[in-house]
């Protein structure tokens, strides 16, 4: 026997019952459970990072429960429930992909409206314009609206600033090279030296979050993803640190105790070995 969706719906419901639920799940709130869908999602990046595929399926599921829980947590508000949820995907999917469902219907056979890429991406970015604008509840004409409208605040700054880089980019405002994206970058790091030079803390901090977002911008010129590099960073810098512990703790010496002399050869020791 294997469960279904419905059974999972149930599972939730049951979990909720106000006299013989879980008194966790009875606590929870819209708010509340944010962080856990955040680390959930994360979760999924890492084992898709770490190419573990039995462990993305049970990551997968952690994170198809916590929409469960909103769709329950709406459903006992009166503000939606999970079959307002599915529609409303399905809907945005099938408005979307007009190359695909050319009536915009599901079931109809496939139709014959050929795009080309450039086509389907502009149709895209036309449609999700017409979105924010309802989503927003504006009367204005799509192109009125701002061009940053609805970007997610609780994103990781990241993901957000290549976010709010990408849509000024899809409306002209952008350099078309990486040349002055690099030399802005050499700008900012000036202006960076110049606010340590001035020991403004104040400004220090303005100048280097500039530098942080041209060093995104240069991501986004170059095709990589900003947040997905640094987590690579991160993961390179762990592997290299944890070497460093394991060679100590092998020549029974204490990290801090041990020179920084030291402590970069067994860094260059980890780079050798390709860490």
């Amino acid at each position: 026997m294997s469960y279904q969706l419905d059974d999972l719906l149930y599972l939730m419901e049951r979990l909720r019952d106000p006299q013989h639920g879980c008194p966790w799940d009875l606590q929870q709130s819209f708010a509340s459970i944010v962080p856990h869908t955040l680390e959930e999602a994360y979760e999924v990046a890492d084992a898709i990072a770490e190419d573990d595929f039995e462990q993305l399926s049970g990551e997968l599921g952690d994170l198809l429960f916590q929409v469960v829980f909103y769709a329950q947590l709406g459903s006992e508000a009166g503000h939606f429930d999970w079959h307002a949820v599915v529609d409303g995907i399905t809907r945005k999917l099938l408005r979307r992909h007009p190359h695909v469902f050319p009536d915009g219907e599901l079931r109809t056979p496939p139709g014959t409206l050929q795009l080309e890429e450039q086509q389907i991406k502009e149709r895209w970015e036309q449609i999700k314009a017409e979105e924010r604008a309802e989503k927003v509840g504006k009367t204005n004409a799509p192109e009125q609206l701002s061009l940053l409208e609805d970007v997610p605040r609780a994103l990781p700054a990241l993901s957000r600033a290549q976010k709010l880089q990408k849509r000024a980019s899809g409306a002209g405002f952008d350099w078309p090279t990486v040349t002055p994206v690099i030399d802005k970058i050499a700008e900012e790091l000036e202006e960076v030296r110049e606010a340590i030079g001035r020991r403004e803390h104040d400004a220090i901090e303005e100048e280097v979050g500039d530098l942080l977002f041209a060093m995104v911008n240069l991501a986004r010129h170059l095709k990589v993803d900003a947040e997905t590099a640094l987590r690579g960073g991160n993961e390179k810098f762990e592997r290299r640190l944890r070497y460093i512990e394991e060679a100590l703790t092998s020549a029974g010496e204490r990290f801090a105790d041990t020179p920084l002399q030291r402590l970069d050869d067994l860094w260059d020791e980890a780079k050798k070995q390709g860490l």
